[in-house]
């Protein structure tokens, strides 16, 4: 467990008595290029530490930097999609700080041309009344193109930071990869929605990113990151405050958690006639703590200049328009059009929304279920077993390669009437087991309805025979006592008979 030294903060409710949020969102997003921003080598997450590098991603005397042209059209397409302007002309700038993360002790990004300039994004939140939704718009200020930096492990400490690490081991695979940082604009206004602003900010770029196929968005693995500036304006003023830069955060409950301890550590501070210092901030998942990092170094501090060994960048109006027409349907609008399609409640939508169920109840559909069946299949027992595997279902799905042609299959069997519900669920359970597709399981575990209606019928006269006093409440017309009766036909038939079958006999000898 991290240990961390605790700060005073202040109750959330007298923050927001006293002070209004003005947030900042840096995310930071890997692309999902085959070779680095500026070189050729490969960008494979995970592999042998230092495997993946050249005398141009290390910076070594002589090496000349090649613009990544994948790279440039990917920015453009994720600036389009997030209503920007895309400069006709722009350039790359040498960022200097001194790091070992740095292998070149300057960082070749975009200082004041970037790629894509001047946008917005329109997020949904729950509405205060909790009827609906309410849209808040977030202003980009820019997106522009950068390389990654190397990763640092600090090891011998207890916090995995450098401060109390014995020594420090440096990954130079990442540096030089692909990023894009999008930057906003202040948010002002959201007050206490703040933390939700920020979060459903950050699922919506991610939504967004995922769609146009850039980025696997992965923020565990670092591929997406936040960093969430944060300032409180006493009530009433205009002024900006000072603000704090918390690094790094990889989740979205992280950026909601972060931006809401900030926002109570700002309080606290300023409430005792203190001032924030301007500083970056790590994050601490295990205790839902900032600690101090290091001073916030302003733009002149890093003496940025234009880099001297690469052409500008100029796309050409026809060029972006191209890559304007591969844009895919923005997810939100999206998601509203398979609801109306597929017929789904908000309730159902929000649940299989928040199952990560989407694309999979999709691919399902297309392939030939019904909504109704995919939603059902893919929301049961399989969402069961990958949630305490504690992964997504498509994870789980691919790991045992259960695909939507499984589902359509398994709703066939029923729909044909070899399956009632409660076989298909035995035949489910069988093909997650990894027993083979599902008529292959029913056919082994010799699953199929009764068809001979004469079994059918004497299992029922049976029933009728041994439940005289529930046979009589139907014949009085308490139709809903059949259940009953229905219940004792599927006992007698061992479960392979048809429920609605059996209902239709039994009222005809009792009602008819």
């Amino acid at each position: 467990m991290t240990v961390v030294d605790t700060e005073a903060t202040i109750a959330w409710d007298d923050v927001l008595a006293s002070f209004d949020p003005v947030l900042g969102l840096e995310v930071h997003v890997e692309l999902g290029t085959n070779t680095k921003m500026f070189c050729g080598c490969a960008t494979e997450f995970g592999a042998e530490p230092n495997t993946q590098v050249c005398p141009v991603c290390l910076g070594l005397p002589g090496a000349l930097p090649v613009v990544n042209e994948k790279a440039v059209e990917s920015a453009i397409r994720i600036g389009l999609a997030l209503n920007c302007e895309i400069a006709p002309w722009c350039r790359f700038a040498r960022k200097n700080y001194f790091y070992p993360d740095m292998p070149k002790n300057f960082q070749t990004s975009q200082y004041d041309e970037p790629i894509a300039f001047e946008g917005f994004l329109d997020v949904e939140i729950p509405s205060s009344t909790g009827d609906g939704t309410e849209v808040f718009r977030v202003e980009i200020e820019r997106a522009h193109m950068e390389e990654d930096t190397g990763k640092s492990l600090h090891v011998g400490g207890s916090t995995g930071r450098i401060h109390g690490a014995t020594h420090s081991l440096v990954d130079y695979n990442r540096a030089g990869i692909p990023l894009i940082e999008i930057v906003t604009k202040p948010l002002r206004g959201a007050g206490e929605r703040a933390p939700e602003v920020a979060r459903a900010y950050v699922a919506t770029l991610r939504d967004l990113l995922k769609a146009l196929d850039v980025s696997d968005v992965k923020m565990e693995q670092g591929s997406m990151r936040c960093d969430v500036n944060l300032s409180l304006m006493p009530k009433g003023t205009t002024t900006l405050g000072t603000r704090t830069e918390t690094k790094n955060v990889n989740s979205l409950r992280s950026v909601e958690r972060a931006v809401r301890y900030e926002m109570c550590r700002h309080g606290a501070i300023l409430q005792a006639g203190g001032s924030i210092l301007q500083e970056t901030r790590h994050w601490h998942e295990d205790t839902g703590m900032t600690t101090s990092g290091r001073p916030k170094s302003d733009a002149d501090d890093y003496r940025y200049f234009p880099e001297p060994d690469l052409v500008p960048v100029a796309p050409s109006r026809e060029t972006v328009e191209e890559l304007r027409a591969t844009l895919p349907e923005p997810p939100a609008q999206r998601r509203k059009r398979l609801q109306s399609d597929w017929g789904f409640s908000d309730l159902e939508m929000r649940d299989v929304l928040n199952a990560g169920l989407v694309e999979l109840i999709s691919e399902t559909v297309e392939a030939g279920a019904t909504p109704a069946g995919a939603r059902k299949w893919w929301s049961g027992e399989i969402a069961r077993r990958a949630n305490a595997e504690g992964i997504d279902v498509a994870s789980y799905a691919g790991e045992r390669s259960i695909v939507p042609a499984h589902v359509v299959e398994l709703e066939g069997l029923v729909t044909s009437g070899r399956l009632n519900d409660s076989m298909a669920r035995q035949v489910w359970e069988g093909v997650l087991d990894g027993e083979g597709a599902p008529t292959a399981v029913a056919d082994a575990r010799g699953l199929e309805l009764v068809q001979d209606d004469g079994a059918l019928e004497a299992a029922v006269d049976k029933v009728i025979e041994a439940n005289a006093d529930v046979a009589q409440k139907v014949r009085d017309g308490k139709v809903q006592a059949a259940g009953a009766l229905i219940g004792q036909v599927m006992k007698e038939m061992k479960g392979q008979a048809d429920a609605g079958k059996a209902r239709e006999i039994i009222l005809a000898k009792l009602t008819g």
